[in-house]
């Protein structure tokens, strides 16, 4: 991995690591990308799609975990779906933004809103999109942030 420093204002040298650089795939004429796996251009999954969930009651489970939110200045991912339950048998999967619930903007929204809004209602109408980059930086974000957390506390000893 390459490594690059770049100096803030504040005079302190950061060392930043590089991700590695992917090679395109071999070329391929165009005729016969789509039916090379190294070229699929169906970004279908990629498209934003509605799912219903229905409960008996709003204390049932949902079926899926979530994590994000503004305050770490993401959206809310779909991090984990329940085996054999509604979710997964309705396409929800790991990676999926929620953009929409019952008509309520996920986008600009905090973790605990978003779960009390998720948990609160037994009809749950989702606007989702499938986003791994974005949820791969969830990840990211949480690292960061941990270790900002830990240079502030020994700064401060």
């Amino acid at each position: 991995m390459a490594s690059r420093q770049q100096k803030p204002l504040n005079g302190e040298i950061i060392q930043a690591e590089l991700p590695p650089y992917d090679k395109p795939p071999p070329w391929i004429p165009p005729e016969e990308r789509p039916y090379d796996r190294r070229y699929n251009n169906d970004i279908s999954k990629f498209l934003p799609r509605t799912i219903q969930l229905t409960r008996t009651k709003a204390t049932d489970q949902l079926g899926f975990n979530v994590r994000g939110g503004k305050e770490y200045h993401c959206g809310i991912y779909v991090s984990k779906v329940l085996p054999d339950t509604d979710a997964e048998r309705l396409g929800l999967r790991e990676g999926d933004q929620i953009i929409q619930v019952n008509e309520v903007d996920f986008e600009e929204i905090e973790h605990a809103e978003a779960v009390r809004v998720l948990k609160k209602n037994t009809e749950i109408l989702l606007l989702v999109k499938y986003f791994p980059f974005g949820y791969d930086k969830t990840y990211d974000k949480t690292k960061f942030l941990q270790q900002l957390q830990q240079q502030q506390l020994q700064q401060q000893r």
